[in-house]
């Protein structure tokens, strides 16, 4: 236990009890929910960071758009300081005010799919009144955030880290109790593919959720890119030498085995705080640690790279490339989605 969740300890008993206490209030007063013209499907997590919500939330937003479900992607913007609230994010935008995940998926979906704000409801309207044609919204990060409706809960879970150790934070890492899991209409499981017994996470699942499915997904690194040319490459790298790997993950240490699992190996790993990025001068320190390794580049996240500038630019005289991801076994989910929201057409005609 870190020293800083140590000191803390003496709060989870409150901050459990303040957590059942604002679920009640809300299932006890559904006119405190304020709802919109489209349905709104939430991608969230019982537990802190690292379950993979960005990726898929990308994943649904492209898949949906391409069925004929135009959509739009609401986010917290976590981490970003601005003047303005809520925000619509494009490709040109300062993460420092949006935020690194919603600006980079800002950049993948293109202009007007993508308004960040502290209140999820105002940012909902501000996304259908400035992209006429909207059928359905994204809500990122949003199982906890119940004072917007939605009409499809995906409820995340790691399938490496599952559930942690069960506690409550401080002290552990999920955010409301297990039960919650309750209002999810179905289960997505990442990092399937290390699932040693799914058993233990269908009867988790059993005991604690709605009785809906459970989707059994992957990430998988797709390609490299240059990012200072935008070149593309392919994985395993072998023509640079050795690579080194950084990111500042909620669960950095996934990112660096899906680069093992693409059969891309590294000589060591840096990893920074979730949400913040390297200074220049952490990048040049990086990059001395790198090459007294015998790494010949370096290697971070789509993530990570959406946070450096000009300054990072200057500082960088090793290679940079910049691992892409996407979604393996998403389709099942995809379709079920898309099906609910079909069922839900006629009714909002």
């Amino acid at each position: 236990m870190s020293i800083l969740r140590y000191l803390a300890a003496p709060l989870a008993p409150f901050y459990g009890l303040a957590v059942r206490a604002r679920n009640r209030s809300f299932d006890r007063h559904p006119e405190r929910i304020a709802r919109v013209g489209v349905p709104v499907v939430s991608v969230g997590n019982l537990s802190t960071g690292g379950t993979g919500k960005t990726p898929l939330t990308l994943f649904l937003a492209e898949g949906l758009e391409a069925a004929g479900w135009p959509s739009a992607v609401v986010s917290r913007g976590y981490g970003g300081r601005r003047d303005v609230d809520p925000m619509s994010v494009e490709a040109g935008s300062d993460p420092r005010q949006t935020g690194d995940e919603p600006l980079l998926m800002a950049r993948r979906l293109g202009a007007g799919r993508v308004v960040v704000g502290r209140r999820r409801h105002a940012a909902a309207l501000r996304a259908l009144a400035q992209r006429p044609g909207l059928r359905c919204l994204l809500l990122d990060d949003g199982f906890q955030h119940r004072a917007l409706h939605r009409d499809l809960d995906l409820l995340l879970l790691d399938g490496v880290r599952r559930w942690g150790d069960g506690r409550m934070l401080p002290l552990g890492d999920l955010r409301e109790p297990a039960g919650c899991a309750a209002r999810a209409h179905a289960l997505v499981v990442t990092r399937a593919a290390r699932v040693q017994d799914r058993g233990v996470i269908e009867a988790w699942w059993s005991r604690h959720g709605s009785g809906g499915p459970i989707f059994w997904t992957d990430f998988v690194l797709t390609g490299l890119r240059r990012w200072d040319t935008g070149e593309r490459r392919d994985l395993p790298l072998a023509e640079l030498g050795p690579a080194f790997a950084w990111c500042g993950l909620g669960h950095p240490q996934a990112f660096y085995a899906d680069l093992l699992v693409a059969g891309q190996s590294w000589t060591g790993t840096q990893s920074f705080p979730d949400h913040r990025g390297p200074s220049p001068g952490d990048l040049r320190r990086l990059q001395d640690r790198a090459r007294a390794e015998g790494a010949g580049w370096l290697v971070c996240t789509e993530k990570d790279a959406v946070k450096l500038g000009p300054a990072h630019a200057r500082a960088l005289d090793l290679p940079l490339l910049v691992a892409e991801q996407g979604i393996a076994g998403g389709e099942e989910l995809l379709a079920w989605v898309r099906g609910r929201l079909e069922s839900m057409a006629p009714a909002r005609a």
